[in-house]
């Protein structure tokens, strides 16, 4: 397996780029394997600094765009299915010149690589899912995120944040990292509450990924935290036990963010299986 790995954007801010009738704002540094990473709800690409830090200028390239209606992404009003996302980075992908990259997807993020890996499979050459439920949306939860998309519209998203940041964080590491604590806060305050509403919308319909766990060839690591509320460590066994060529790890200490809970760990093993992962297409 080859990787085009020129990049002509490392410079101090990001980048930005039209495709498919959005405008994307991205960051991308490095160069070597590339890696895209893919944020979560409700943030942008700025929740991965710990990891693009750890991994850029040491032997990869990460590619670290803003998904529609979030950061410096164009905000479309209405619904934003899943793979919408998808095609979207799949599209900056083309841009950039990247036929095959590794993926980390966080949360919703998770669930975007998984709808990549289901229309291009031939793409994705790793899979990191990050606190990621491969489940369809129940009823109550259909209701749920339809809720939320109207108050986002009506209310804006300081409320929310404010009721969410323990939960998205534990309450011991809101009190031990306030730099971090902050820094999330921010982003949910900052995320655009269109943007936010119209995916929300869209995960209520999200499909059920979890006939295609069985189908992923690519080598996949499922990482959660011990204490994630949202999606708990029983999903990750759950994918495990579907995903042929998987490993689980676990985070200690951490919430539904463990990526900036605890980033010292976590970009340990995404270092560790990245670089198992490229060995592999060496070996191909």
């Amino acid at each position: 397996m080859t990787y085009q790995t020129t990049n002509t954007a490392n410079h101090d801010g990001p980048d930005t780029v039209s495709v498919r009738g959005v405008r994307v704002g991205y960051t991308d540094r490095g160069a070597g394997c590339p890696v895209l990473f893919i944020h979560g709800h409700p943030f942008d690409r700025t929740m991965w600094d710990p990891q693009v830090k750890a991994l850029a200028g040491r032997g990869y390239r990460a590619i670290v765009p803003d998904l529609r209606g979030y950061g410096r992404s164009t905000v479309v009003p209405g619904i934003t299915f899943l793979d919408s996302f998808a095609r979207d980075l799949a599209a900056l992908l083309d841009h950039l010149g990247l036929d095959v990259v590794n993926v980390v997807g966080l949360s919703m993020g998770g669930q975007v690589a998984l709808e990549m890996y289901r229309l291009f499979p031939d793409r994705i050459d790793s899979l990191a899912l990050v606190a990621t439920n491969p489940l369809p949306e129940t009823e109550e939860g259909r209701a749920s995120r339809r809720r939320l998309a109207d108050r986002f519209r009506k209310e804006g998203m300081r409320g929310y944040a404010d009721e969410m940041l323990v939960g998205m964080m534990t309450a011991e590491n809101v009190h031990d990292l306030p730099e971090v604590a902050d820094h999330v806060r921010s982003m949910m305050y900052a995320s655009p509450p269109e943007g936010a509403a119209a995916a929300q919308l869209g995960r209520a319909e999200r499909p059920d990924h979890v006939p295609l766990l069985k189908r992923i060839s690519a080598p996949t690591l499922l990482m959660v935290g011990r204490h994630d509320g949202f999606t708990p460590p029983e999903g990750a066994e759950l994918m495990h036990v579907r995903i042929p060529d998987s490993i689980v790890e676990i985070i200690e200490g951490a919430g539904h963010l463990p990526n900036l809970e605890r980033p010292e760990r976590f970009n340990e093993l995404l270092r560790r299986f990245l670089e198992r992962a490229r060995t592999r297409s060496r070996a191909l």
